[in-house]
């Protein structure tokens, strides 16, 4: 059974930084393009970013500059460190993976932004 386990998520001050973890029982795991969404209080899930199986990225406009998104193979797992964050950034940071006949999602972690 596939499982994505996200951590790293809190509260932080406008300005701090947070890195989420998210760790993959995924055979394969370096073939996968991940993503990282969020999803607010109230709105619809938004694409934060993605890198793909060749480490190409792609990044949401409002955390471009801010987000970086990374992984490691050898231990199947995908990072997002947030940078400069904003109390806009508040929301359900969740990992995962999709496409033709699958769709790997985790339980989703928490991320505060406020002063």
């Amino acid at each position: 059974q596939v499982q994505l386990v996200e951590s790293g998520g809190g509260w932080v001050q406008p300005g701090g930084s947070l890195r989420l973890s998210c760790a993959a029982s995924l055979s394969f795991f370096s073939t996968y393009t991940m993503y990282w969404y969020r999803q607010a209080a109230g709105n619809q899930r938004e694409l934060v970013a993605h890198i793909t199986s060749s480490s190409n990225t792609k990044y949401a406009d409002a955390v471009k500059g801010r987000f970086t998104i990374s992984r490691d193979n050898a231990n199947n797992t995908v990072y997002l460190q947030m940078s400069s964050l904003k109390p806009e950034d508040t929301a359900v940071y969740y990992c995962g993976t999709y496409g033709w006949g699958y769709d790997y999602w985790g339980q989703g972690t928490q991320v505060t932004v406020s002063s």
